[in-house]
C-alpha cells in the first residue's frame, strides 16, 4: 500500500469558486492526508471542509485562521488512517495517527511559519514541544516561510541568522530534509514569475523513514495560488508478523 500525503498554501479558501478547483485537483491525486496552509479561514465548518475535500470517509482538524490571516488545515481518510491524539499550536497543527492497514502509529505535523524572527521561535519552541510530547515518528509538513540556504531562493545573498537558526532547529530535531524532485522552488512571484524560493517543504524523523520504502517528495502543478502543491509518497514496509499465513 502507498502512503500519499499532500501539502499546498492555498492562499485562501473561504471563495466557493476556489474551493471548487481546490477539490478537483486532489480528487486526482487520491491522497491519504492533505495538510492546506493559509485557509484565511476564521471558523472552519464541517461543509466548509467537505466542500474541500473528497469522499464520506473524511476526518479532519484545524488551526484556524486569525482572523483573516493564516490557518492549517489536516483531513485524512479514515478508510487509511484513524486518529489517536492531537495537539493544536499557534502555527501547527499535530495529530497522531494508527495506519489501518498495519497498525503502525506515527504523527504528522501541519505547518503554517510566520514570518518575524520572535514568532518564529514560538514555532521552533511548538515542533520541539511536539517532539518531546510524542516520540513516535514523525513526519512535519507545510509552508515554512523560511528557506535553508542560499541556492533556495531567486535572489542571491548572504546566508542569514534565520537559515542559520532553521538548519539549527532541524538539526535538533534530528529530521531529515528530503529531496525535492521536479522542480527548486515551491513558490514563485513578482513580474513573470521571476522571483522564487523553496518555502514548502515536508521533514520526517529517521524513524519514519524506517516506516517506509522508497519514499519521494515531488513538486506538483498548481491551478491556482503561487504556491505549487508538495505530495510525500511513500510504500507501506510489512510487519514481520503479518508474513505469516
Amino acid at each position: 500500500m502507498i502512503l500519499k500525503i499532500l501539502s499546498w498554501n492555498v492562499r485562501g479558501a473561504n471563495d466557493s469558486s476556489k474551493r471548487k478547483i481546490i477539490k478537483a485537483f486532489i480528487r486526482n491525486q487520491k491522497v491519504d492526508l492533505l495538510c492546506i496552509q493559509e485557509t484565511k479561514i476564521h471558523l472552519m465548518s464541517e461543509g466548509m471542509v467537505k466542500s474541500l475535500g473528497v469522499g464520506r470517509f473524511l476526518d479532519w482538524r484545524t488551526l484556524d485562521a486569525s482572523g483573516s490571516v493564516g490557518g492549517v488545515l489536516v483531513c485524512w481518510d479514515k478508510r487509511s488512517l484513524e486518529i489517536l491524539d492531537w495537539e493544536v499550536g499557534q502555527f501547527s497543527i499535530s495529530c497522531k495517527f494508527r495506519n489501518v492497514e498495519n497498525g503502525v502509529v506515527w504523527v504528522f505535523t501541519g505547518v503554517y511559519g510566520p514570518f518575524t524572527k520572535e514568532e518564529r521561535e514560538s514555532l521552533w519552541f511548538e515542533l520541539g514541544a511536539t517532539r518531546g510530547l510524542w516520540g513516535d515518528p514523525w513526519c512535519v509538513g507545510g509552508d515554512f516561510n523560511i528557506i535553508l540556504s542560499q541556492g533556495e531562493r531567486s535572489r542571491q545573498g548572504n546566508l542569514t541568522s534565520a537559515m542559520r537558526r532553521f538548519a539549527q532547529v532541524i538539526n535538533e530535531l534530528e529530521l531529515v530534509d528530503l529531496p525535492l524532485q521536479r522542480g527548486v522552488s515551491t513558490w514563485s512571484g513578482g513580474t513573470h514569475n521571476q522571483a522564487w524560493a523553496r518555502l514548502d517543504r515536508f521533514l520526517v524523523s529517521p524513524s519514519w523513514l524506517d516506516l517506509f520504502s522508497n519514499v519521494i517528495q515531488k513538486r506538483l502543478p498548481r491551478p491556482i495560488s503561487n504556491h505549487f502543491l508538495i505530495l510525500l509518497k511513500g510504500w507501506h514496509k510489512k510487519r514481520s508478523h503479518a508474513l505469516q499465513v
